[in-house]
């Protein structure tokens, strides 16, 4: 699976996102987003994602497996729908490890909607 999205990997650019306290919560996950900083213009993407989960969410493996889901998800949704421009971080819930995907992504795309931050694929490529 190829990405066509950044990555954000540093705990500055998480806490960032965080600080501008810019959130929506979904049964199977939280969606953070701030505006992108000058970094990811020099990356070249115009759409940077972050992917956490604590450990309320469960063990390592149930974590890990959240995140697994929660990149799947972003795959899916965020190069065609998310507005760019803008860093998002997705952090995973305890229901994002057995939630049905479908039921993921659809969480997902409500709160890109509920944020703003929805884009039409159709009326802006």
């Amino acid at each position: 699976m190829t990405e066509t999205f950044g990555r954000l990997t540093r705990r500055a650019e998480y806490l960032r996102v965080a600080g501008t306290r810019k959130r929506c919560a979904k049964p199977g996950l939280v969606l953070q987003a701030a505006p992108s900083g000058a970094a990811s213009d020099l990356e070249g993407f115009r759409v940077r994602v972050g992917f956490t989960a604590s450990r309320k969410v469960g063990g390592a493996v149930e974590r890990n497996r959240a995140r697994r889901r929660l990149k799947a998800a972003a795959a899916a949704v965020m190069p065609v729908h998310a507005a760019k421009g803008a860093d998002y971080v997705l952090i995973g819930r305890q229901a994002s490890v057995h939630r049905r995907f479908a039921d993921l992504v659809s969480d997902l795309e409500a709160a890109l909607r509920q944020l703003g931050l929805w884009r039409d694929a159709a009326a802006n490529p």
